[in-house]
């Protein structure tokens, strides 16, 4: 007895370097995933096979091609073009940190490459070799911190020592500061921080702080609406006059200042103040490369908003109806951003057009192109692709237990995870940045 199966007409693009001409293939409507991929290996003779996965109208292709067919009702007359990227291998866990307090913010970014560090509600910055060893650790803050960032030496600089890092905090105490941390190559030596300024404008938590690719400039929010604008330059004299304290208050900064009574870190103020938010700020960055001129924030009156810093003016603001923002980033190509809220959704704007797409949930996010990871609260990190909005790429559980993710850092493969449980890293696919 003679049988027939159904055929779909698809045509195959991909963005890889492994390129099949351009035609219209008959494929079986039963095949999956699995089958396509061994297609595209055989029709380019490959001598080592490379799983692909399969974009359709930007979504994976989870089902077999009958199915999605049916399910997005597309007749047997229609070609489908199907977009083949690499397959991304399961990331892969590394180490587990605990920590005694919830890590608010985790950099992978040392200029060394060899070491993570990591920011605590207990105010304490550690550092951490690629062993899990406990390198160094520093209170910078009388309350949790709230976001660490590091600060790139200044082009100026003549000589960049490589075993010293200048980073940047912001906390519950109101305040940010500036710490420099040296890692002497002598093992007989100990690590080293000194804090060399304390910046003080808001008068709520501080959200967030970044820096721009230079190292010049820092920006803060705040719950208190506002913005500030830092350059890096440690002042002589305070410029902020000490308000009177008690004795509690007191106490806490001499423990900062390592038992001295004296206040040894300067006291900065801001070059400029950005006003437009009305409610808590919950995240500032700057423009991408040569676009640092603009800074891009996102806060609780449901508004992303862009701003002119040479100016102090926000040009544009993009407002969602009652989606509070927990976090921004820029995508690489300073385009588009990516803008966590609390609806449990990541939304990307087009910040050249007034124009946004839903793409996934989760709440904090690390940014390249095309994907990003996202964390929440949950305990589930996902990996995402910008051209595949409905469902994860892949994705990994952070502790054993649903602990919440407050942090999520990238870089050279390396995915850092901060949050209730601690600190984790994962081996996951190479940041494209890097």
């Amino acid at each position: 007895m003679a049988s027939s199966t159904a055929s779909c007409s698809v045509i195959f693009t991909t963005q890889t370097p492994y390129p099949l001409p351009t035609q219209k293939y008959m494929i079986p409507s039963i095949w999956k995933r699995f089958h396509l991929s061994q297609l595209i290996n055989k029709a380019l003779a490959l001598t080592k096979p490379i799983p692909f996965d399969f974009l359709v109208k930007g979504e994976l292709l989870r089902t077999s091609l009958g199915e999605w067919c049916a399910e997005n009702g597309v007749g047997e007359e229609e070609t489908l073009e199907l977009e083949y990227i690499e397959s991304v291998m399961p990331p892969q866990k590394m180490s587990d940190i605990p920590h005694e307090d919830w890590v608010s913010s985790v950099s992978c970014q040392l200029k060394s490459l060899s070491h993570f560090i990591t920011a605590s509600y207990d105010g304490t910055v550690r550092l951490f070799d690629y062993s899990q060893k406990l390198v160094f650790n520093t209170s910078a803050h009388a309350a949790p911190i709230t976001s660490l960032c590091m600060i790139p030496e200044p082009q100026s600089t003549i000589e960049i020592d490589e075993s010293s890092h200048l980073i940047a905090t912001s906390s519950h105490d109101l305040t940010a500061q500036i710490t420099r941390i040296s890692l002497p190559s002598d093992a007989t030596s100990k690590p080293q921080s000194e804090p060399l300024a304390r910046l003080h404008l808001h008068t709520a938590p501080v959200s967030s702080i970044a820096s721009n690719s230079s190292g010049n400039h820092l920006l803060t929010s705040s719950w208190d609406t506002l913005i500030g604008l830092w350059d890096t330059t440690v002042p002589t004299t305070d410029e902020v006059a000490e308000l009177p304290i008690n004795e509690r208050e007191r106490k806490k900064r001499r423990k900062l200042n390592g038992g001295t009574g004296g206040s040894v870190v300067k006291r900065k103020a801001p070059t400029m103040v950005l006003k437009s938010h009305t409610a808590r700020v919950s995240r500032v960055v700057f423009g991408i490369s040569d676009n640092e001129d603009k800074a891009y924030s996102c806060g609780f009156d449901s508004t992303v908003r862009i701003w002119d810093i040479e100016n102090g003016v926000c040009t544009r603001t993009i407002t969602s109806s009652e989606k509070p923002f927990l976090d921004i980033a820029l995508n690489s190509d300073g385009h588009t951003a990516l803008a966590a809220s609390t609806d449990r959704t990541v939304t990307l704007y087009d910040v050249r057009e007034a124009t946004s797409s839903t793409t996934s949930s989760g709440s904090l996010l690390h940014s390249t192109t095309p994907s990003f990871f996202t964390g929440a609260y949950d305990g589930v990190v996902r990996l995402w692709d910008l051209r595949s909005m409905k469902s994860a790429i892949t994705s990994f559980k952070a502790w054993s237990d649903m602990k919440k993710v407050l942090s999520i850092d990238w870089k050279r493969g390396m995915v850092g995870v901060g949050g209730e449980g601690g600190f984790e890293v994962w081996k996951a696919v190479e940041d494209i940045r890097s």
